[in-house]
């Protein structure tokens, strides 16, 4: 009977450990975890952990235990991938993808048009990279009091559209008598239900609870500013607008608001 050579190790089986290689889990690497069947793509790691995402869409969040996952049917160790790693993709403060090297496209004949400075720089801080890639020009109005009067002037046309950005815009208010004539094709006018647009900014983006209610009859932003302790109404602002980073700390109607207009006066 032929002995088995265990080498100076008696305690020695005779044969190799198998080694479990160790794969960095970048984005778009795909495994399995064998305890559930779980099959799916790296999104993402975070403390310890790994984010999988099946093609249904569905995500679940793993341990990166040692030889936990399978890859191509082989047992392997997820572990952070470098920090050399190709970044992902850039996005905008709007969340669209961001354009890298942008040169400002030449300008529209169309245009977007807001009531106020506050609302053109607050759709420049989000929006802006947007613009500039699609050529669209941002003029505030100081009001709308006069647009059927502006938008003669303008001349609306086949590439020459106008896509107006109105505060207050809800059923009985003045602003929504001020507009419901225009029917122009080459014209949209589309708003948010906020007294003035910086309610359309998170309070928790600002770091309050809620905007304050201020009397009608009054300035809001004044009301506001007082009710706050923010002193003069451009103090205040500069407080909301350094508050913004993106698209999420706005409010879902100005968000939708402000893509449909993009929408309409690059149309074609």
């Amino acid at each position: 009977m032929r002995s088995v050579n265990y080498g100076n190790d008696i305690l020695s089986s005779g044969r190799k450990r198998r080694e479990i290689p160790e794969v960095p889990a970048e984005p778009g690497l795909v495994v399995e975890d064998p305890a559930s069947g779980f099959c799916g793509a790296v999104l993402r790691v975070e403390k310890g952990n790994v984010v999988l995402e099946d093609r249904h869409g569905a995500r679940r969040l793993f341990p990166m235990r040692p030889a936990a996952f399978l890859c191509e049917g082989r047992p392997v160790t997820l572990v952070p991938a470098p920090a050399t790693a190709p970044a992902a993709t850039r996005t905008s403060a709007s969340g669209s993808v961001h354009v890298d090297g942008l040169r400002a496209r030449e300008a529209r004949g169309s245009r977007i048009w807001v009531e106020g400075l506050h609302d053109a720089e607050l759709v420049e801080r989000v929006w802006g990279h947007d613009l500039r890639v699609e050529g669209v020009v941002v003029e505030p109005l100081h009001g709308v009091d006069d647009l059927p009067g502006l938008l003669a002037e303008f001349g609306p046309r086949t590439g020459h559209r106008v896509g107006v950005l109105v505060d207050h815009l809800v059923e009985g208010s003045k602003e929504s008598r001020l507009v419901e004539g225009i029917t122009d094709p080459h014209v949209c006018v589309t708003g948010h239900p906020f007294v003035d647009v910086w309610e359309a900014v998170k309070p928790s983006s600002v770091g309050i609870e809620a905007w304050p209610r201020v009397p009608r009859g009054q300035d809001w932003k004044e009301g506001a500013c007082a009710a706050l302790g923010w002193g003069e109404p451009a103090d205040g602002w500069r407080r909301v607008l350094v508050s913004v980073n993106g698209f999420r700390d706005l409010e879902a109607p100005l968000i939708g608001a402000v893509e449909r207009l993009i929408d309409f006066v690059t149309e074609g």
